[in-house]
């Protein structure tokens, strides 16, 4: 071949490779891809053909050099150059809080930045890189030594053969997580039952089981997954922190897990987990908690590890319960902002002691990407504080066809025609007169959490907004005896004492009413924090969103969400309104006094209670002075056990440790009982 052509041949094959590697990347790492799967396997063809045709060009980063053609004999052992230790792990956020606090008296009470990171419930690898190119694969093993993998790294399609980029660091081994999507461990799990191979349990087995496979063709059909969120050994790095470190492997080609934040205090860290709880549905991959990691390098160094683990990271997992069922029907329900949610209605299952008949479904993208469908085996899952949601369908044991579920396209209560939020997933009804949104809103203003309105319950309410008597808050604070007594169940004497304790919830102050207004993101703790600021409702509505966003625990979404929930029409007429009634929407000057009954004592709550929700029953424990936990240890002063409490209760009687019914604990909180 003439040196020219052979040229153009070598340059066109670089020009290939290239646009590969950038279309990995918008695809793996920011999940904005710019052209189609179509357009992407041409590309790739036509550098397959390429290097057919001169295949004294191949070298060992071309993309098509993922998939080894022979499986290697064996797995050789690869000692880590600098440790892979295990994590400290806790499931209470004091002991978050205690991590933290030795950390800065070991670091002189200096600052700390904290990071907090998904915890992905993957198979930890290392992979390293030489100059920019991938040389090594290798899973944790026994932390000191590993096996080479190197050949089913190399199949993910996730994990760059070569950096993008120039500069690289001479040795660079980035740590991580090989894991698998829920979506693709269903299909995984159907290509085996089609072939009469076991199933995976879960995607963690999934993982585990493929990576180690001698064979990388087994691997490459498994569609492993890889985030990177660990430094290993380096030469020559110039970042000086982990939020620099992510950002320098995302420039190169790596995925990092999302939701990465970086706050000034530990409180901050773990009200930012809080808010992460509720994105766990969203997720097609396992995650069972976070880890909290401090920021700068150089006080990690200070900092050390034990023989065992790091002293400047700990992992804060919840519970997990799973199971599997089957889906009886699917329906939606209105929500207070109007989000129309589906719910999967279940053959009963028990998970984490409680019987559960529902399940949330999320939004109608969540329904199509799982692709649920009314008959379907499911795997149901309970995690910290959300409510039980279906992780995946278990499509090797679907039976024949089952009909896609079609979304409505009218509110199921008022017949309004449904919008979806623009550039979001929630599908809403736009009706703020909408009965459905109304009786939630009312329900939820009167919530302990809330405005606290005793006797205000599900059924009354229904009454209320049905026989058009309440449309707003305010319209609580306007009813009469006269309109009430002719209600179900409703007679002199209950309504005097609803009317009563309407009345006194006048002075509850602005963090609960703040709470009451179901702002989004504002939840009793947020709540909390905007109130003891702000002092003043007037001044919390002056408030720019860089003022709301400097507050301490209140970042950029919270913020905005708040000041156009103030500054909306809808917002100024709500709290107009309540003005003028008299409630009051300021912190007083000495806060209500509340016994403090439960001062230090650790509570566990299990099974259900007839007269708190969850995060009911955890807002009481603190305005009591306790601190409640979800798992039962030695540490734990004594549990509250309602009807079905599980597990849980086995534990405490195993450790000796005090129980107490409902009835017991409401004994204790008002002083009549002394506290376990």
């Amino acid at each position: 071949m003439a040196g020219g052509k052979k040229h153009d041949v070598a340059a066109e094959i670089a020009k290939l490779r290239e646009l590969i590697r950038y279309h990995d990347y918008k695809y793996y790492v920011e999940a904005s891809p710019e052209i189609s799967d179509l357009e992407y396997d041409r590309l790739m063809q036509r550098l397959r053909q390429l290097e057919a045709e001169h295949p004294e060009l191949i070298t060992p980063d071309s993309p098509t050099q993922r998939i080894g053609d022979q499986p290697v004999e064996g797995l050789e052992e690869v000692p880590h150059r600098i440790p892979m230790l295990s994590m400290d792990n806790t499931y209470t956020e004091g002991e978050v809080r205690a991590f933290a606090e030795r950390a800065a008296r070991m670091l002189g009470r200096e600052p700390i930045e904290w990071v907090v990171e998904l915890k992905v419930d993957g198979v930890a690898v290392a992979i390293i890189y030489e100059n920019g190119v991938l040389v090594r694969g290798v899973t944790r093993g026994n932390g000191v030594v590993g096996d080479d993998i190197t050949h089913n790294v190399r199949t993910i399609r996730d994990i760059p053969l070569r950096l993008l980029g120039t500069n690289h660091p001479p040795v660079l081994e980035v740590r991580g997580e090989v894991y698998m999507t829920n979506a693709d461990l269903a299909e995984v799990n159907a290509a085996q039952k089609a072939k009469g191979e076991p199933t995976f349990a879960n995607p963690r087995n999934a993982a585990a089981g493929s990576i180690r496979q001698l064979d990388p063709r087994i691997c490459a059909s498994r569609r492993l997954r890889f985030f990177g969120h660990g430094l290993g050994y380096a030469e020559g790095l110039q970042v000086k922190t982990h939020m620099e470190f992510l950002e320098m492997i995302r420039r190169y080609g790596i995925p990092t897990t999302p939701y990465v934040g970086c706050f000034k205090t530990i409180d901050a860290a773990l009200a930012y987990c809080n808010e992460l709880q509720e994105k766990v549905p969203e997720l097609d991959f396992e995650i069972d908690g976070f880890v909290i990691k401090v920021n700068s390098f150089d006080q990690r160094v200070r900092l050390g590890a034990t023989s065992k683990s790091p002293r400047w990271m700990i992992a804060y997992k919840f519970e997990k319960y799973e199971g599997v069922t089957r889906i009886k029907k699917i329906r939606v329900q209105v929500g207070k902002t109007g989000i129309v949610t589906p719910v999967a209605d279940l053959e009963p299952i028990e998970l984490a002691g409680t019987i559960v008949s529902r399940a949330s479904l999320h939004n109608a993208d969540e329904i199509a990407r799982k692709d649920v469908r009314e008959g379907d085996w499911v795997v149901v899952e309970k995690a910290g504080k959300i409510i039980p949601h279906v992780v995946r369908v278990e499509k090797h044991r679907r039976e024949g066809p089952l009909p896609e579920f079609r979304f409505p396209k009218k509110c199921p209560e008022c017949g309004t025609g449904l919008v979806r939020d623009e550039g979001g997933v929630y599908i809403r009804c736009p009706n703020l007169e909408c009965p459905a949104q109304i009786k939630e809103r009312i329900r939820y203003f009167a919530s302990r959490n809330a405005m606290d309105i005793e006797g205000l319950g599900d059924k009354l309410v229904d009454q209320l907004v049905e026989k058009g008597l309440v449309r707003t808050y305010g319209d609580l604070y306007r009813l009469k005896a006269e309109d009430l007594i002719p209600l179900e169940r409703m007679g002199k004497k209950s309504a005097d004492n609803l009317l009563r304790n309407i009345a006194a919830s006048k002075d509850r102050g602005l963090a609960r009413v703040l709470t009451a207004l179901a702002i989004r993101h504002v939840g009793p703790r947020v709540a909390t924090v905007l109130a003891e600021h702000f002092r003043t409702i007037d001044r919390l509505q002056k408030a720019s969103v860089e003022e709301l966003s400097s507050v301490p625990e209140i970042g950029p979404v919270i913020a905005q969400s708040v000041y156009d929930f103030l500054r909306s029409d809808f917002g100024r007429r709500i709290i107009d309104d309540l003005r003028r009634l008299g409630i009051r929407m300021e912190v007083a000057k000495e806060a209500e006094e509340i016994p403090q009954t439960l001062a230090g004592k650790t509570v566990v709550v299990t099974g259900t209670l007839k007269k708190y929700s969850r995060d009911e029953v955890e807002a009481v424990i603190a305005r009591h002075g306790g601190r409640a936990t979800s798992s039962v240890s030695s540490k734990t002063s004594f549990v509250v056990a309602g009807e079905s409490p599980g597990s849980k209760l086995d534990k405490a009687r195993q450790l000796g440790i005090p129980v107490l019914s409902e009835d017991e604990f409401e004994e204790v909180l008002a002083g009549r009982r002394p506290a376990p």
